[in-house]
């Protein structure tokens, strides 16, 4: 039977456009930029929060552990749950918690109210990490997905940059109160974004819904987290300590951060242009330049010089990584995509946390000379187990000419 000329022009309607959607793809990045906002958030306002809580800010700090804690907790269980289910009524959902966790916090009079806030909102961080990839992969033509995963990407080194900053800034104009108000009036804004300029995508349906064990044993998919392991404690062990790191070589932290910023964004715009024909070499870049730069802060560490041009090549790789490790486990997934990512969000909430613990461990015991030598050795490890996994997590050659 011939399809009727309506039907055909409703297909070609939903079908999506050769023009990348970056209206629909900043709402996407926005949910990203709300997920990292909200939670590094506490971190330039511990002392105003330990006061206006009266306790410690050793405590007050919790405020950013309970939220990771729900992002690893929830990530691969929500995303599991809600696979069948339509993705923007999800994502709705999870910024509905922002709005939710953000002003209880700002309106409690007690840590209790707090931290149960909090944790609510790192399960909907976890759950919205699990799902952005996928999503930005549903609503472009299979050539565009690479592009379309670095501009949903742009949010989180935008706010890895801006985030403990932008707490600073915010909590001495309107409290630590405010700031989190500020959060959920954004998150306001963002659910009215999405509802306009955000198309809906179908979940899977029972046939095609993936077990986490099957998506776990899925070729090339344990060799991408094992990178993003050791990549991001790597990361995380020089970036959670980068303020006393930068005063041993009497850098400035701002210019540090405000150099890393803004590498990070013209690697993302690198990524954005070259992932879907240079994945691999990207991927190699990216964390071989960080070796190397771990390699010579280990030397050089007391040359602000070397401090400031570190920071840039770090934030060139750094820019794209998150954009990089999603296309890469979504291209081995397959159908499994949104596990996959949720696994990725688990694994990269380890390495916040264990980058956080162990560069801790690190200053206490031989202070932040001890930091680039070992933040050298796991990226050595990650270049390594990239190089490695040439067959199906990173293999060479075009990823849109039929490679994957």
């Amino acid at each position: 039977m011939q399809p009727s000329p309506s039907s055909s022009l409703a297909a070609e309607a939903s079908a999506p456009s050769n023009r990348l959607p970056i209206a629909a793809l900043a709402g996407l990045a926005a949910a990203g930029f709300l997920c990292i906002v909200t939670e590094t958030l506490p971190a330039g306002l511990l002392p105003s929060i330990a006061a206006g809580l009266q306790i410690s800010e050793a405590m007050a700090g919790q405020l950013v552990a309970l939220y990771a804690l729900g992002s690893l907790l929830a990530a691969i269980p929500l995303t599991s749950w809600t696979q069948g289910l339509r993705r923007r009524p999800v994502l709705l959902g999870t910024v509905i918690c922002f709005v939710i966790g953000n002003t209880l916090t700002a309106m409690a009079e007690s840590l209790s109210v707090v931290l149960v806030a909090r944790f609510i909102a790192g399960c909907a961080a976890g759950l919205a990490w699990g799902i952005l990839a996928g999503y930005a992969r549903s609503i472009v033509r299979p050539e565009q997905t690479g592009a379309a995963m670095a501009v949903a990407m742009v949010g989180v080194p935008l706010a890895l940059s801006l985030g403990v900053p932008m707490g600073t800034f915010l909590g001495s104009l309107v409290g630590w109160r405010g700031s989190f108000l500020i959060l959920s009036a954004l998150a306001l804004m963002l659910i009215g974004w999405i509802v306009v300029k955000v198309p809906d995508a179908p979940g899977r349906n029972g046939e095609s819904r993936l077990s986490l064990l099957r998506v776990l044993r899925t070729k090339g998919i344990v060799p991408i987290l094992l990178v993003i392991l050791a990549w991001m404690t790597a990361h995380n062990i020089l970036y959670t300590y980068i303020a006393p790191f930068s005063t041993t070589s009497q850098s400035r932290v701002d210019l540090v951060l405000l150099a890393f910023g803004i590498s990070s964004l013209v690697g993302i715009w690198l990524v954005g242009r070259f992932v879907d024909r240079l994945l691999r070499l990207m991927v190699l870049i990216a964390i071989g330049s960080f070796a190397l730069t771990a390699i010579v802060l280990s030397i050089a560490a007391d040359q602000s010089v070397a401090v400031y041009l570190g920071a840039v090549v770090w934030g060139l790789g750094f820019g794209g990584a998150g954009a990089m490790m999603q296309t890469a486990s979504a291209d081995a997934a397959g159908d499994g995509v949104d596990l996959a990512q949720a696994m990725v969000t688990t694994a990269w909430n380890l390495a916040i946390a264990g980058g956080g613990a162990i560069g801790g461990a690190l200053l206490t015991q031989g202070g932040t000379s001890m930091l680039p030598p070992t933040v050298a050795i796991l990226a050595s490890l990650a270049f390594v187990i990239a190089l490695a996994a040439r067959r199906y997590a990173f293999p060479p050659g075009g990823r849109a000419q039929g490679h994957r």
